[in-house]
């Protein structure tokens, strides 16, 4: 009889055990979705001042401030986006979701109208920030305390997947079908997710969260009204308006130097890629360092990454074209100091990304840190549209669109107008040093006014 116990006891861990790591079918529904949506997006991304610009007709600057509105919204709706989706449910909220993405995209694939782009741009940054709140709030109700942070690994892994596979495809499709096909790849990913959102997702029991559009507006409020806060969501900007490049200057720097054929897609994967490869480990070995030292270190990174990136130039004037690597490939210089720039930006995200949350949460008030966390992530907000519409500036006068310059030059009067794009980079680099120094006189201050205020209390408190 013992024995049989032993055997009931052990079958009941073993299925305890089992219970935490499998995961519900609307779970792998939930991320499938993440992964078709983000491949759309990233596919689109990545495209996205190319697309403006060669197939309708804005300028660079235009393009920096039409690019950098999109980016900014997009990053700036979630909150809204998902009290929206308390209120209709889920599978309501993903089917809106999915199909403002579809008609937006493929509207951008049949039409290149300037009015039809900004609206439909509009359309796909609503559709857009549904995704965030349902996508990560479903996973928080599918999955239990014991493994949720297995869940979210694999959601984290799910997301660079779909953003490496979008970017990874999306040359071929652009240089072999044109730009506007990016679009159709992109409406199709969104119109499968839709697909899996109409027939196999299902609205989870107590999945809502019940918080009002006025709750979100007054949590906003907060946020902004706390000078502490905003000067650490504006220095964190200065990072991601430097990351932003990836997007905002990189494609046209590339394909202007180096030609229609080169990839600017699948030099940017190098980020998600260091990101994935390293994350877990940076953020294990800075475990015992305070959070603001992370990110301290990883801002230090930026300007260092923009210095590399902008030796290309200089390193094709002394060593050619092309660089072999022990007889096995070549590569030009400007794709090397991209790469590698690329890469240490992956390692500063990979710094400053996973602490900068807990950072933010340290310095809110106690007992708000829910309503403060709403809006963590409005350093986006600012980063896209200073990014971008700087980019547009710097484009212009460094690095102009080849439909700007005048007509019958040769190559060697063409390269006239381009042997200064590097010097784009400088102007990253200095972001860098100042948002580095910023955010080290941040620390500093805050440290001596909290011990300042401890001490103030202690004395209050031994009178």
């Amino acid at each position: 009889m013992k024995r049989l116990q032993e055997v009931d006891a052990d079958d009941t861990m073993t299925e305890q055990v089992e219970n935490t790591e499998k995961f519900p079918k609307a779970f792998w529904t939930a991320n499938f979705m993440e992964l078709l949506e983000r491949a759309a997006f990233y596919g689109f991304y990545i495209a996205i001042t190319l697309y403006l610009t060669d197939r309708v007709g804005f300028t660079d600057k235009e393009t920096g401030y039409v690019a950098g509105a999109f980016v900014a919204f997009l990053y700036f709706l979630p909150p809204f986006a998902g009290a929206i989706s308390d209120r209709i449910g889920f599978k309501n909220g993903l089917v809106t979701a999915f199909s403002l993405l579809t008609i937006g995209y493929t509207l951008l694939g049949l039409y290149q109208s300037k009015s039809v782009v900004i609206f439909t741009l509009a359309m796909i940054a609503i559709g857009g920030s549904f995704i965030k709140p349902l996508i990560a709030g479903t996973i928080t109700k599918l999955t239990t305390e014991e493994n949720r942070a297995k869940g979210f690994a694999l959601f984290y892994w799910i997301v660079n997947i779909g953003s490496f596979s979008g970017k990874t495809f999306v040359p071929f499709i652009r240089i072999g079908w044109g730009l506007d096909f990016v679009n159709f790849f992109s409406a199709a990913m969104s119109f499968i997710a839709l697909l899996f959102a109409l027939f196999a997702f299902k609205n989870e029991p107590g999945q809502r969260q019940t918080k009002s559009i006025k709750e979100i507006f007054h949590s906003l409020r907060k946020v902004v009204s706390n000078p502490r806060i905003m000067l650490l969501i504006l220095i964190v900007s200065g990072f991601w308006t430097t990351q932003y490049q990836l997007y905002a200057t990189m494609p046209k720097y590339v394909i202007r130097l180096l030609g229609e054929n080169a990839k600017p897609e699948w030099i940017a994967n190098i980020n998600p890629l260091i990101v994935v490869l390293f994350v877990v480990l940076i953020t294990k070995l800075m475990s015992k360092r305070k959070a603001s030292t992370s990110i301290f270190i990883g801002m230090l990174l930026v300007p260092v990454a923009a210095f590399v990136i902008s030796l290309g130039q200089m390193m094709e004037g002394a060593v050619g074209s092309s660089i072999s690597f022990f007889g096995l490939f070549s590569a030009h210089p400007l794709v090397i100091t991209l790469v590698v720039g690329i890469a240490l930006q992956g390692f500063a995200e990979s710094f400053i990304s996973p602490r900068y949350l807990e950072y933010f949460s340290l310095l809110a008030p106690k007992g708000e840190e829910g309503a403060y966390l709403g809006f963590s992530y409005l350093y986006s907000f600012f980063a896209a549209i200073a990014g971008f519409i700087l980019s547009g500036y710097l484009l212009d006068r460094y690095c102009p669109d080849p439909k700007t310059l005048p007509a019958g030059l040769t190559v060697l009067e063409r390269a006239v107008y381009y042997q200064d794009a590097h010097q784009i980079w400088y102007y990253f680099i200095g972001i860098g040093l100042f948002t580095s120094v910023c955010l080290l006189l941040f620390i500093i201050v805050t440290r001596r006014n909290d011990i300042a205020k401890n001490s103030s209390v202690v004395k209050e408190v031994q009178r």
